[in-house]
């Protein structure tokens, strides 16, 4: 394994903050006609839960009090709007949604003095915005006016019809308005940010496709950050310079992702990836070999790498049962030396995954689905949560739990709580995990078509309540099939053995009525081959 070294400012910001994926589908990349885009939210230590606020009208003189998205600590306030459009998760009413990613960037460039953070600043616009290009004067109209307090992010700001990627950072301690720049994505396009800045140079000229600060280049000239022409500025290289391990933790995700869609040949970039050059030429975006569908997009969230110099299958770090999860930190030191673990889309720190899906040939009640999971997404079906749902399904709401409190009834701990029972028995458990899994999303895509064409038929408030019950439903018929699973993995795998089956499935028994003999398996083959490697004649058994 190559050595790296590290800054400390970036270990911090790297194993801290800096732990999302977005992917990104444009709608004439995509096999139905629709957007999709991607949200995973990697932080240890984080209840995750499904957000909702309901719209409606507002007097003059109300206020909007503000919230930072991690600590949830009081910001402050401003004053509301006229009126607000009901939220759920991270999707609106209108089938706007909003994610990101947090590169860090430039330190002296945080502002401790705004009032928005990047998730008040999503929060507030999805309240406030229809389109994804009302939420983009929204976004950088907030933060003019009242400051921008978090440090470099990326946002992918969707709706039906195009997905735009804004990136933006403050200009230091009173600073005021931070510098931005924001890309519309192709249509037939894929793209993705993983915690680095993916912005380079952009063009100047097309206000159609190519949005930025006024300052976003003077500023960085005035700071030493960029020497040249306007034309050839990269907003990237500026403000989120390349530092060991930004492109093998971060940029390898949305490589990854390009690695198994892209028209183009990727491996190319290998040599990046794997920091041996810090000359990145990968592009924002490229074209598909093949039209996306949503299963396909929510598959991609549980990629590890597979198939790919970066696969963690050829590692003592997999364990005796071939896990493909490290534990954090991603660095860690022998003899003063420091190394490092893979970082791939899925990991085991996700709070919860969101893969949504907007489609402008259906009208935005019916067209808008939120397809989540509480936990990581390898680890967890995704269940669709319809955009015009009435209130968050009890199971994902902030009521059912928090992070000191365990409960059966909250979707986060449940699911953590059968995640935690397959990862030290991955290649055993993990079998049983995905049936299950499967089997429940191809119920919700099989079912998907059959439900919309009924909902069209029916008035916009009745179709409303249908998809709410549809998604109260089938959100809570997966905790009964999750906590069925649960149990079994503990009754059948108990003890590191597992219990004797009949071949329909049911548990062998005496005539008496108890278990018979259980099997133990013990180590895999390639497990014990290590074992004798390591241990040579120590454990030989004399003849």
């Amino acid at each position: 394994m190559r050595k790296i070294l590290f800054s400390i400012a970036l270990l911090l910001g790297i194993q801290g903050a800096m732990a999302c994926t977005n992917l990104i589908v444009g709608k004439k990349a995509s096999k139905d006609g629709s957007v999709i885009v991607t949200y995973s939210s990697d932080d240890y230590g984080a209840y995750g839960h499904l957000f909702w606020q309901p719209g409606g009208k507002h007097n003059k003189g109300d206020m909007r009090a503000l919230y930072h998205y991690e600590s949830n600590d009081y910001l402050g306030a401003i004053p509301e709007a006229d009126s607000t459009y009901a939220v759920i998760g991270l999707t609106n009413e209108h089938q706007l949604t909003i994610f990101e990613t947090t590169w860090g960037g430039r330190h002296e460039l945080a502002d401790s003095t705004g009032l928005f953070d990047y998730g008040s600043l999503m929060q507030v616009t999805l309240q406030r915005a229809r389109t994804a290009r009302e939420a983009l004067k929204v976004m950088t109209g907030l933060v003019e006016k009242y400051g921008y307090q978090s440090e470099g992010e990326s946002f992918t700001v969707a709706d039906a019809n195009e997905v735009w990627i804004l990136e933006m950072i403050g200009k230091g301690p009173g600073g005021g308005c931070p510098v931005w720049v924001a890309r519309r994505v192709p249509d037939d396009c894929i793209s993705g940010h993983a915690n680095q800045a993916r912005i380079r140079r952009f063009p100047l000229n097309d206000k159609e496709n190519c949005i930025y600060s006024k300052d976003v280049i003077s500023f960085a000239k005035k700071k030493g950050y960029f020497k040249g022409k306007d034309e050839d500025f990269s907003f990237a290289d500026a403000y989120n310079p390349a530092e060991h391990g930004q492109a093998r933790f971060c940029d390898a995700r949305v490589w990854s992702f390009f690695n198994k869609w892209a028209a183009e040949d990727m491996s190319r970039h290998l040599d990046y990836i794997q920091e041996k050059t810090f000359e990145c030429d990968m592009p924002l975006w490229v074209k598909p070999k093949q039209l996306l569908s949503v299963q396909d997009v929510k598959d991609m969230m549980r990629d590890h790498y597979e198939g790919t110099p970066l696969a963690l299958d050829d590692d003592l770090g997999q364990g005796p049962w071939e896990m493909p999860y490290r534990p954090t930190p991603l660095t860690w030191k022998v003899d003063g030396k420091t190394y490092f673990n893979e970082r791939p889309i899925s990991t085991q720190q996700s709070s919860n995954v969101y893969v949504a899906q907007m489609r402008n040939y259906l009208p935005d009640y019916i067209g808008g689905v939120v397809w989540y999971g509480n936990d990581e997404a390898n680890m967890v079906p995704l269940v669709p949560v319809y955009c015009c749902t009435n209130g968050a399904p009890a199971c994902f709401s902030e009521k059912a739990g928090d992070t000191f409190t365990f409960s059966f009834e909250s979707a986060f701990w449940l699911q953590n709580w059968v995640s935690n029972m397959v990862y030290p028995r991955y290649s055993v458990l993990f079998p049983e995990l995905k049936k299950v899994r499967d089997e429940l999303e191809n119920r919700y895509n099989k079912t998907q078509d059959a439900l919309e064409a009924k909902a069209k038929t029916l008035s916009e408030d009745e179709a409303k309540a249908m998809l709410s019950d549809y998604t109260y439903a089938q959100s809570a018929d997966m905790m009964q099939r999750w906590m069925g699973l649960g149990k079994t993995l503990i009754v059948k795998y108990n003890d590191m053995a597992v219990k004797t089956l009949n071949p329909d499935g049911t548990y062998k028994k005496t005539k008496g009525g108890v278990q018979v003999g259980v099997q133990r398996p013990g180590y895999p083959e390639s497990y014990r081959r290590k074992i004798v490697e390591e241990t040579g004649d120590r454990f030989l058994m004399a003849e």
